[in-house]
This record gives C-alpha cells, structure tokens and sequence, in this order.
C-alpha cells in the first residue's frame, strides 16, 4: 500500500472534497481522484461516495480516517519541522482579512516583511465573509469582533474604535460642533444607516451618549464613507485607524464608538510552521503599534 494515498485520503476527509484537496496540495483532481481509487481497490471497499445523489465519506472510509488521521499529521508536521531546519524559512503564507485591512498599512508591513524574509510568500484573500480556515487552506486570518468558534489560536492586537471625521473645508465653512446635541445641524454620512436615519451611541466624559441621526448617505463599507468624507459633504464616522490615516479632521475628539477587539487568528494545530510564525509577529506588532499611535492621537 502506497502510504502516499493515504495521506491524499486524509487530507480530502479534512477539505471536504477531492477539488479543495487538490486546491490544497497544487495537484491537478484527476491525480487525487486515481489515489483515492487505488486505495479503494487495495482495502477492498468504498471509502468515498460519488454518487450524483450521494456524496461524502462512507462508513469504512470515517472508521479508516479516525485510525489514521493522527499518523499521517504527525509525519506531515515531522517532514515539515526537518525541511525548516537550518533553512530561512520559506513558503506560502495565506492569509485572509476584510478589505478594510487596506488601511491598517498592512502593504507596507508585507514590504517590511519580504526584505528580512525574501523566501516567503503572503497570498491574502480580501473578503467580508467568514473563511472556513480549514476548509480553505488559510494560515492565518485578521478578525473583528467575537470569536464564535473557540478551537482558533488568537492574538488580540487592539480594539477598533471609532471616530467623527470631517475635512477642513467642511468645518471651515459650517463649523465644528461643540457638543454632540449639535450634530443635528450638520450634514452627517451613515454607516449601515436606515432609509436615511441612524442612531449614534458613543462614549463621552459623561459616559456613552445616543444622538438620531439624519444622514445625506448612506454605506456598508467604511471606505466609501472615507470616500464621500474626503468630498467635504460632511461628517461621519470611521476606524480610528483609518480617519488617521486619512488625515482628516477629529470631530468631538473627546466621544468615541468603543469598536470590536481585532484578532490574529490561526487554526488549531500542534505545529506552526515557521514561516506562519514570522508573518503572524510581524503583523501582530505592527498592528499593535498602529492602535497604539491612534490611540494616544486621539487622546492628544
């Protein structure tokens, strides 16, 4: 028996399917397809249905992963720990985060990266959804927000509070508001707003504060409402992270939306490869580094 298959075999059990196996392993499916076969025929009973009716792991096939699925990531973690050895770490890194991460100044910080470790190689996948970090081969993801599934290794590297931001043409020609009662004569921009209304809930030095809202627009996603801020419409509120960024003007500097923690997270595993390591460090202080400049900005 070809020990090669039963490697293939595990890793299809733990991706769900012989395409995201493949995916996986940069093989074409016809070659994970004819291993899988091959182990068939060598044991002598279904593993795998592929059936248009029926597809998914037959009972022989879940008995024979649950012997071998332990052996096979040990020797996998194994191969991987000694072809590290002595060597500058090298490889893919995937990574996946929501596409606001464009403004955390993580571009510059995969610059940094590549010219300490020329050998490794960040491929992120920019998207609003919930990756399945298993299930899609990622090595490490940037959350907001609780974490619902408590098998993830995660870092916490700040809180992504928010702001009120304007241009200075804005508040040249309409003022800046004093108080926050005084947003109501102001022309506002809503995230997630309404049918043209929302309600801000911040914290202030008189503790969290609600004021409704009436917005000229509004978006669900905070770089079209950095967007239409730059245009010098009005006010509206953005990550700490990216009105800074952005060098536009602070609102009410002292009241603020106190955000989600963002987290580094990676898949539960007993070996990290180095190379994840690395990426996982150096994005973890330099995001760290980042709330702490905004947030001792916004205190100054």
């Amino acid at each position: 028996m070809d020990l090669n298959d039963l490697a293939l075999f595990a890793r299809v059990v733990d991706r769900g399917s012989f395409t995201a196996a493949a995916r996986a392993l940069s093989l074409p499916k016809s070659s994970v397809t004819r291993s899988i076969a091959r182990l068939e025929r060598e044991l002598g009973v279904r593993l795998v249905q592929r059936t248009t009716r029926q597809r998914g792991i037959t009972d022989a096939g879940r008995e024979l992963y649950e012997r071998v699925r332990g052996a096979v990531g040990a020797l996998e973690e194994a191969t991987e720990a000694v072809r590290e050895h002595g060597h500058d770490p090298r490889g893919v890194v995937r990574v996946t985060a929501n596409p606001d991460i464009t403004e955390m100044g993580v571009a510059e910080s995969i610059a940094a990266l590549h010219a300490k470790h020329p050998s490794i190689h960040i491929e992120l996948v920019l998207t609003t959804r919930v990756v399945d970090l298993v299930a899609e081969s990622i090595d490490l993801a940037i959350r907001a927000g609780r974490l619902a599934d408590s098998t993830l290794i995660a870092k916490s590297v700040g809180s992504t509070d928010m702001g009120l931001y304007a241009t200075k043409p804005y508040l040249k020609k309409h003022g800046a508001p004093k108080k926050l009662a005084e947003l109501s004569d102001h022309e506002c921009i809503l995230f997630r707003g309404h049918r043209g209304r929302s309600t801000w809930e911040l914290e202030g030095p008189r503790g969290p504060q609600r004021i409704d809202i009436a917005g000229i627009a509004s978006a669900d996603e905070f770089r079209f409402v950095d967007q239409l801020i730059r245009t010098g419409v009005g006010i509206g509120m953005l990550p700490e992270f990216m009105g800074a960024r952005a060098g536009h003007e602070r609102v009410l500097p002292d009241h603020r939306v106190i955000g989600a923690p963002l987290h580094l997270v990676m898949p539960s595993a007993a070996f990290v490869p180095a190379r994840v390591t690395i990426v996982r460090d150096h994005l973890a202080e330099h995001l760290t580094q980042l709330f702490r400049r905004c947030s001792e900005k916004a205190k100054g």
